[in-house]
């Protein structure tokens, strides 16, 4: 678990006991380094991910780096890059020098690697966080940060472009993925002959609207006593 003293885990220590997720966001952001000036689309991603990734880990006993998929120096370059004040929230010592990845995890780090559209490190980082976060529980985009699905498409297209094409029919994230690995491994997804005949249509198509993590989280600090 990340061990910071309040003073360090949100800011000059005079603030709330747990800060609003989109405070900590903003700090993220407001400050952008070179990169995120010029990319601020990706700097947003790797703020959202982070910011989910400090909550979870006051909330629970995983590091932030065990919660969105990077090693220690994976976390340190990405903050340095990308979101500099976010130091001020994670100890990079407290995080694990090595991440393990279970056969779930591994399966779509792997689909993700193949249709990855270029060779850069945050592209690395990406595969990382997308496989470990897409095990959560919620829309794949909520589980990322994001504030909306739209963000998670227009990612998807940037970074995995000849994956995110096959996705013509705008599948739900997490099904598509399962889809193309059942495909790949040669089974039947389902028996329906088409997916407009199928009874669990919904299930793969349908509205993906709610309210994002972080504001899920803001919630939760307001209502703690």
């Amino acid at each position: 678990m990340v061990h910071l003293s309040e003073d360090r885990r949100w800011g000059d220590g005079s603030g709330p006991r747990f800060a609003n997720p989109y405070a900590v966001y903003l700090k993220l952001t407001t400050q952008p380094s070179g990169l995120a000036r010029r990319d601020p689309f990706t700097a947003h991603v790797f703020a959202c991910t982070l910011c989910i990734g400090v909550f979870e880990a006051r909330a629970g006993d995983a590091s932030v780096g065990i919660s969105i998929g990077l090693d220690r120096r994976a976390l340190a370059a990405l903050i340095e890059r990308w979101a500099p004040g976010a130091v001020r929230y994670v100890d990079l010592e407290e995080q694990p020098e090595t991440i393990s990845f279970d056969e779930d995890e591994g399966q779509l780090r792997a689909l993700l690697e193949r249709f990855r559209g270029d060779s850069s490190e945050e592209t690395d980082w990406l595969v990382s966080i997308v496989a470990r976060r897409s095990m959560s529980p919620r829309h794949l985009w909520q589980d990322l940060g994001l504030t909306r699905r739209a963000e998670l498409t227009r990612l998807m297209s940037a970074r995995f472009p000849a994956l995110a094409a096959r996705n013509r029919a705008n599948m739900k994230w997490k099904k598509f993925f399962y889809r193309c690995l059942c495909e790949l491994e040669g089974f039947v997804l389902c028996a329906a002959p088409t997916c407009c005949e199928c009874n669990d249509f919904s299930n793969c198509f349908g509205d993906e609207a709610g309210e994002s993590a972080l504001a899920r989280m803001a919630h939760d600090v307001v209502q703690s006593p």
